[in-house]
């Protein structure tokens, strides 16, 4: 009788942690759903507001930057090809001695991932080698960089600010490299022709994918006046991830 009363105890006391278990997965299901659907507010606010603002609401709330970027992540799992990976390799083979800058690094795997000397830039620092600022206003002095790279991360609506601090810390001769979303483009040649503008020349461009666009440009010179550029806006379409 004492041994079927121990069985029965036993039993008794599994079932509290099965339900615990259920428990925990609903709760993690719920905050997968939360965080998801704030991914998708805080991307739509990025692309929709200027990189000063966009900066300011990530400074107020950082872990709200960490949120983006776990959605980032499980955007990325769905994609036929991360095209970081193809940045990275081509900058490998670039000479070892080349400086590069990552505008928009993420958590910075470029810099982990490549021999030359890498500076890191994004609103907030993920990792310890990532400097947060500002995009339009990186700290670097001019002229000190042959490599720039925005990876997916034209984004803010002050994309001209973006080419403008490209063009200032990059030497003549320099390659900004970009790589963005097809969905963003209404047409490529309109968009390469806006960037010839701020200094630089289409070196390459490989447009043949289904999801993304790469794009070779060439410092060609200095920016001295920013007065004498075209008024025009420099615009992508924003990039709104769709509720799965």
């Amino acid at each position: 009788m004492l041994a079927e009363k121990l069985d029965e105890s036993a039993i008794e006391l599994k079932k509290p942690l099965k339900g615990t278990k259920e428990a925990l997965s609903l709760k993690q299901k719920m905050e997968q759903k939360l965080n998801a659907a704030r991914f998708r507010f805080l991307n739509e606010q990025i692309y929709t507001m200027d990189s000063k603002e966009a900066k300011k609401i990530f400074e107020q709330d950082p872990d709200a930057f960490r949120v983006y970027h776990e959605g980032y992540r499980q955007q990325v799992k769905q994609w036929p090809l991360n095209p970081l990976d193809v940045v990275i390799q081509t900058i490998k083979r670039m000479p070892k001695s080349l400086v590069v800058a990552d505008f928009g690094c993420g958590e910075g795997r470029l810099a982990k991932s490549v021999p030359q000397r890498t500076f890191s830039f994004d609103l907030v620092a993920l990792a310890d080698h990532v400097t947060p600022c500002d995009m339009a206003h990186v700290p670097l002095h001019e002229t000190c960089i042959d490599v720039a790279v925005f990876c997916l991360s034209l984004m803010s609506t002050n994309l001209g600010d973006y080419l403008l601090e490209a063009n200032r810390v990059l030497v003549v001769g320099g390659t900004l490299k970009i790589v963005e979303v097809v969905s963003r483009f209404e047409r490529p040649e309109d968009f390469i022709k806006a960037v010839q503008y701020f200094g630089f020349k289409l070196m390459w461009k490989d447009l043949t994918h289904d999801y993304f666009y790469f794009m070779d440009f060439k410092k060609d010179h200095n920016i001295k006046d920013k007065t004498k550029l075209p008024q025009f806006k420099l615009h992508l379409q924003p990039c709104m991830y769709k509720k799965r």
